[in-house]
């Protein structure tokens, strides 16, 4: 790849928009080390003050209200590019993204968040943006505001994504099927033994890992480790509460008394090494945490899976054979009996798993990039344009 500019926006509502945007990173820079790359969270460009506010009812609302949540997301799923809905959200900021863009001068866009993809590509439309536009969907479900004409290239993570912006009226020759992007530290060969050893569990004992999500959004962990911690069949677990302190103390008394050994953990950075030494995860179904999973061959179990595109995404693992739905304790507990009775059952998910995308997602995507941006990149855009003033109702 030449050497450019690539300036990427991302959103910390959900840490999987960081984290594919991270991937991608990663994977420019070891493909071409010389390559610039300024990273920006949308919100915190506009302002880190409403970002904040906006991030922490988020989190919330799908924590304590996900039900209200799931209406919100299926209510505007169908939302249309040019209803007056998404027009108006395409004025959030567009002369701040504008102008920044033009000073900075940069040789491709790269968004993992919908909403900035959409202001962006409205002002491809109007042709007052001189950058290509690329956005990489980090879902397995594909909502109403990804959805644009003037984004120039899409990068999505299966067949199923490419159809439905395919049926919303996107060309097929803009879309790419890379799977979404990981960081190439979940494609690395890892000792699990040796992981093992480390976390003081036996090898040839069914491991389990329950993950919470970065803010700890998965409900009734405490219930679910209570069940591993006394189950009669031989398991042993590693739970990771993310940055949900409360919940991190809450289990004192269940690790404490648990028959079954119970590693615990707050937040970490080692997540390709939990599951390297996992034989199952119990975890709600963010696209990034799916992703990863499968990366790592690991089966799934989604517990009380967030309305929207969670529960699309767990609806696609359970399509391709990866993974298991339960929306209830008793349904959680059944599935974990069954498939701690069979291990072949459990072998035969994992097997789902390995095959379920493409590997080394990251580099596919950067490789569709380069040759995307080939016949994009005009390197005397910038000097047709000079500052753009743009009306004053934005």
């Amino acid at each position: 790849m030449q050497s450019l500019r690539v300036l990427i926006f991302s959103a910390t509502f959900g840490a999987g928009h960081v984290r594919a945007a991270e991937a991608v990173q990663e994977a420019l820079l070891a493909r071409a080390p010389q390559t610039e790359i300024i990273h920006l969270d949308f919100g915190e460009f506009l302002s880190k003050t409403i970002n904040k506010v906006v991030k922490n009812t988020y989190i919330d609302l799908i924590k304590y209200t996900p039900k209200l949540w799931g209406k919100f997301y299926y209510r505007t799923a169908k939302i249309s590019s040019d209803s007056v809905v998404q027009r108006l959200i395409n004025k959030l900021g567009r002369r701040e993204f504008l102008n920044y863009i033009l000073k900075l001068r940069p040789d491709v866009i790269i968004c993992t968040y919908p909403t900035v993809a959409g202001i962006l590509a409205e002002l491809r439309l109007k042709k007052t943006l001189p950058v290509p536009l690329i956005t990489i969907v980090t879902d397995y479900t594909v909502h109403g505001q990804w959805i644009h004409p003037g984004v120039d290239a899409y990068i999505v993570g299966c067949q199923e994504a490419r159809d439905h912006l395919v049926n919303h009226g996107i060309q097929p020759e803009k879309i790419k099927v890379t799977g979404i992007p990981v960081s190439p530290k979940f494609e690395r060969l890892l000792d699990r033994g040796k992981i093992l050893a480390k976390l003081g569990l036996k090898e040839g004992v069914a491991t389990v890992l329950v993950m919470g999500g970065a803010y700890g959004v998965l409900g009734g962990v405490k219930q679910v480790l209570k069940f591993l911690g006394e189950s009669r069949y031989p398991v042993q677990s590693i739970v990771v509460c993310g940055r949900d302190e409360r919940l991190y103390k809450s289990l004192d008394q269940v690790v404490a008394e648990a028959n079954n050994p119970i590693v615990r953990f707050g937040f970490v950075t080692n997540v390709e090494e939990l599951m390297t030494a996992a034989d199952l995860i119990i975890t709600k179904a963010g696209g990034l945490t799916v992703s990863e999973s499968l990366t790592k061959g690991l089966p799934l179990i989604i517990y009380k899976p967030i309305p929207g595109q969670e529960e699309a995404n767990a609806h696609f693992l359970m399509r391709i054979g990866a993974g298991k739905l339960a929306y209830t304790e008793e349904e959680l507990e059944t599935i974990l009996a069954d498939l701690l009775q069979n291990p072949k059952k459990l072998g035969l998910m994992r097997k789902a798993a390995s095959a379920a995308i493409p590997r080394r997602a990251a580099e596919r995507a950067v490789a569709e990039i380069e040759e995307l941006l080939d016949p994009l990149i005009s390197p005397d855009n910038f000097d047709k344009m000079g500052q753009v003033n743009l009306p004053m109702n934005r």
